[in-house]
């Protein structure tokens, strides 16, 4: 189970990784005059879990900062 999980955990992170790559540019773009972009990257469990939820939930958030080039 170990490969197949990290197998599905890093193709999903490559998929989202490339598809806000491409909305970021494609927003640096349209937004010329726009000062560096502050952004939150959240993950969050949507699991059904039922009646048997965990003690805590799975939720992780990174911030950072893209800076526009001088």
């Amino acid at each position: 189970m170990e490969d197949t999980s990290r197998n599905d955990i890093r193709r999903l992170l490559k998929v989202f990784g490339v598809q806000a790559d491409e909305m970021i540019l494609r927003h640096l773009i349209e937004n010329p005059h726009a000062p560096a972009l502050k952004l939150r990257i959240k993950i969050e469990d949507l699991t059904d879990y039922g009646d048997h939820p965990p003690a805590k939930p799975l939720s992780f958030e990174v911030e950072g900062e893209i800076r526009r080039q001088a």
